[in-house]
C-alpha cells in the first residue's frame, strides 16, 4: 500500500474519523489501473492515490461519498465498455470491480 495512503489512514484512525478505502479487486478488458490499486477518499472529497482518474475516478468516489453517508461498504462495478461511457470520455474500454470500504 502507498506510504501516503497509510499514514492518512493511521491519522484517521487516531482522531477516531472516518474514511473510504477504494481498491481495484478485479480488471476486465483495458482499464486504467490494474487490481490492488487503491485511493483513500475523506469525508470533504480530498483523495489520496488514485484508481484511474478521469470520469470513472469520479463515479467512484461519488459512489464513496455516498456509502460513507450510509457507512456501509460495498462492491461497485465500473464499466467503460457502452457508448455512454465514451460520451463521458472512457476511453479504456474495460471493467473495474472496486471495493468501497468504510475505514
Amino acid at each position: 500500500m502507498d506510504s501516503e495512503i497509510l499514514n492518512r489512514i493511521c491519522e484517521l484512525q487516531n482522531k477516531g474519523e472516518k474514511a473510504v478505502l477504494v481498491t481495484i479487486v478485479e480488471t476486465r478488458g483495458s482499464t486504467p489501473r490494474k487490481a490492488g490499486s487503491k485511493m483513500l477518499i475523506l469525508p470533504d472529497g480530498t483523495s489520496y492515490g488514485t484508481i484511474g482518474g478521469g470520469c470513472a475516478e469520479g463515479e467512484v468516489r461519488r459512489q464513496a461519498l455516498t456509502a460513507l453517508d450510509v457507512n456501509c461498504s460495498s462492491l461497485y462495478t465500473v464499466s467503460m465498455l457502452n457508448d455512454m461511457a465514451a460520451d463521458e470520455g472512457m476511453v479504456c474500454g474495460g471493467i473495474m470491480e472496486v471495493f468501497i470500504q468504510i475505514i
